[in-house]
């Protein structure tokens, strides 16, 4: 998906990013989103997950594949997948925090690909559904 920085699904995408992000508690600084293709954004996660103790841990969204749960890898650019959210590309902020909060079991290599579900355009205005209140008040 191709987003325009100033577009509604962009807004959008920096609204749910955000929504899940509140979800879980966090405050500050602890996601970002990349809106170069492929889109993808990031929430740096609390804690560590039992399995991979003393390792740094996110939730990654992807375009195509939706979220999944990450540990850092002694790199710390790189991450090891744990496990994904494959039920949709862009389930309710709420069922993304449940899945956060549990612990990932055997790591997954093979992504699924949720993106036939949600052509760009249908992805976009979904997205759009998320902009934040405080845009959509001072845009009109």
């Amino acid at each position: 998906m191709d987003l325009e920085y100033d577009s509604p699904a962009a807004y959008g995408l920096y609204g749910y990013i955000k929504a899940v992000a509140d979800e879980l508690g966090l405050t500050g600084d602890s996601w970002f989103v990349q809106l170069e293709p492929p889109v993808n954004a990031y929430i740096a996660l609390d804690g560590h997950f039992p399995l991979y103790p003393g390792r740094d841990v996110a939730l990654i969204w992807h375009e195509e594949h939706g979220w999944a749960t990450a540990a850092e890898i002694d790199s710390g650019d790189d991450l090891l997948i744990l496990s994904f959210l494959d039920n949709d590309v862009l389930p309710p902020p709420r069922a993304v925090a449940r899945f956060a909060r549990s612990a990932p079991g055997e790591q997954r290599s093979v992504p699924p690909v949720l993106r036939g579900r949600n052509d760009d355009d249908g992805l976009a205005v979904r997205l759009a559904a998320y902009i934040p209140r405080e845009i959509t008040t001072t845009a009109g």
